[in-house]
């Protein structure tokens, strides 16, 4: 992990293609920020890998995205902890809705990359309300004495979600950390139909919980699954809510095809 204060982000670079808004190499970290120069959309990934993509508002393109904002306001969840950071754009969704005339919730983001936060607000327009911890997502949720409406993870190290954040004694913590009625939501990346990740975090979860639900999309490769704890049993599956200014049709089809399904063995 880099040090933020020695980190300068680049200025906007011009050009014919997509412009380039900051580019980090640091101790083998490639950080790549680039705008889409038609749409206005921004776009944030390191290595191969996609963190986040929003329209100039800092409203998601990923369907993911909108499917856990619609289960979190469903939930009616006015204090939300979030673990994991990426380009911040649920936490930005939820803090301070674009161009909806409803009021945005409060929004802790934990994550153990300072730079994280500081490419949130500076790219994808991560409010200043937000509040942003740096440090791991179950030692905040050791030391904090707070209870949450709704609790998000959302964090990946190497391709998966950290060892430590899908075990019992996590799940243990997020539950005691949950106000009466609370919601549990986690994003799990699932390869194929074959892939069990998600089912075998969904039965851990049941456990601590009773209560689970798994929001997925069967036939889809490579593709983002919910899992859903505590106060899950009334949630309907979401549709959109917050149009993006581009891509917003491929978003809404995408959230129509995601659906309750029962847990696999």
């Amino acid at each position: 992990m880099g040090t933020m204060e020695k980190i300068q982000l680049p200025r906007v670079v011009s050009g014919a293609g997509p412009k380039l808004l900051g580019s980090v190499d640091m101790k083998r970290r490639e950080i790549v920020i680039q705008q889409d120069n038609k749409g206005g959309g921004v776009s944030y990934r390191e290595g191969g890998a996609h963190h986040s993509v929003a329209d100039r508002h800092g409203v998601s393109l990923a369907a993911y995205i909108h499917a856990l904002y619609g289960v979190v306001r469903q939930s009616g969840a006015r204090h939300v902890l979030m673990i994991g950071c990426g380009g911040g754009t649920l936490a930005t969704m939820l803090n301070r809705p674009p161009l909806l005339k409803q009021k945005g919730v409060a929004v802790t983001l934990v994550d153990n990359d300072p730079l994280s936060f500081r490419i949130a607000r500076t790219y994808f327009h991560l409010p200043e309300t937000v509040s942003c911890e740096i440090g791991d997502g179950a030692a905040f949720l050791r030391r904090t004495k707070d209870r949450y409406d709704a609790i998000i993870l959302d964090a990946y190290a190497g391709g998966r979600v950290p060892r430590h954040l899908v075990t019992a004694r996590f799940f243990g913590l997020v539950k005691a950390r949950l106000a009466r009625g609370g919601l549990f939501a986690m994003n799990v990346i699932v390869r194929d139909d074959d892939d069990r990740a998600a089912d075998r975090i969904a039965y851990r979860l049941k456990e601590a919980f009773g209560q689970v639900r798994l929001l997925d999309e069967d036939g889809e490769v490579d593709r983002n699954a919910i899992v859903l704890a505590g106060a899950a049993r009334g949630l309907k599956p979401p549709r959109l809510m917050l149009r993006p200014r581009k891509g917003a049709a491929a978003v809404a089809a995408a959230l129509k095809a995601l659906e309750f399904r029962p847990l696999r063995p």
